[in-house]
C-alpha cells in the first residue's frame, strides 16, 4: 500500500489554470496533488548575444522555491548571493524540454523566459513545473500572434514530465513527498506528446534497479503524461 493510498498507476489530482498572472504574456498555476507552481512566461524581443543575427528566438527559464513552500522556512536564495546547484539544473532541464518542442526560428529574434515559482512542495516540482510552464508558454506565444508579433505558433509539440518510482520493490507513478523520500529508486520522464523522449533521470536509492524495473517506470510514465497532455490540451482550450 503506497502511504497516499493511490493504485501503483495512478496520478494526484491535477489541476491546471490558465491566465493565473494578469500581466504575464502566458501564465499557468499547476497543482499535483499538495504541490503548487505558478509558471509565467515573459516576451521580450531580443536574444542573448550568441543568437544576434541568426534569426532564431531562445527560450529559457528560471526556477525557485518560495521559502514556506515546504513545512519549514527555507532562506531566500537572492538573500545567498547564489543559486543552488539543484536550482541551476532544475531549470536548465525546464529550458531544454521546452526548446525540444519549439521550432525557434518561426520565432524570430525574441526571448521567452518561463519564470516556475514553487509555491508548495509535496514531490515532483520540477515535473510539475514543465507542465504547467507548456501551457504558459503555449498562451505568450497566442499572445504574439494576437498582436501581429507572430503569425503562428512556434509550438511543435507537447511536453510534460512526471516522476515514478520503485515503492516495494514495484513501480508507482507520480511520488508525493513521502514517498520520494522512501523509495527504493526514483525517476523525473519528460516526454513529448508524439512519444518522444527528451530526458530521463533515473537513480538508485540502494539496491540497484533492473532494466526490467526501469521499462516499469517508463510504462507508467507514459500512462501518466498521457493524461497530462489531455489536462494540457484542455487548458489551452484545444
Amino acid at each position: 500500500m503506497r502511504p497516499s493510498g493511490r493504485a501503483a498507476d495512478a496520478l494526484r489530482t491535477v489541476i491546471l489554470e490558465p491566465g493565473a498572472a494578469r500581466h504575464a504574456e502566458g501564465s499557468c498555476r499547476i497543482r499535483m496533488g499538495l504541490t503548487e507552481v505558478l509558471c509565467t512566461a515573459s516576451v521580450e524581443g531580443r536574444v542573448p548575444g550568441f543568437l544576434r543575427g541568426k534569426g532564431e528566438g531562445w527560450v529559457t527559464a528560471e526556477y525557485g522555491m518560495l521559502p514556506r513552500a515546504t513545512h519549514k522556512r527555507g532562506e531566500r536564495e537572492a538573500a545567498r548571493g547564489r543559486q543552488s546547484g539543484r536550482t541551476q539544473e532544475i531549470q536548465r532541464l525546464i529550458g531544454r524540454s521546452l526548446r525540444a518542442v519549439v521550432d525557434r526560428k518561426a520565432m524570430g529574434e525574441m526571448t521567452i523566459t518561463l519564470d516556475c515559482d514553487v509555491l508548495t512542495a509535496d514531490g515532483g516540482t520540477r515535473c510539475a513545473a514543465i507542465t504547467g510552464a507548456w501551457v504558459a508558454l503555449h498562451l505568450a506565444f497566442e499572445h504574439c500572434i494576437s498582436k501581429r508579433v507572430l503569425a503562428r505558433n512556434p509550438i511543435t509539440g507537447q511536453v510534460a514530465a512526471v516522476s515514478c518510482g520503485l515503492w516495494d520493490n514495484e513501480p508507482v507513478l507520480d511520488l508525493d513527498y513521502a514517498e520520494d523520500s522512501a523509495a527504493q529508486a526514483d525517476a523525473n520522464f519528460v516526454l513529448t506528446g508524439a512519444g518522444g523522449i527528451v530526458e530521463v533521470q533515473a537513480t538508485a536509492e540502494g539496491t540497484p534497479f533492473s532494466e526490467a524495473q526501469l521499462l516499469g517506470l517508463m510504462a507508467l510514465a507514459k500512462k501518466g503524461t498521457a493524461e497530462l497532455f489531455a489536462a494540457q490540451r484542455e487548458a489551452i482550450g484545444a
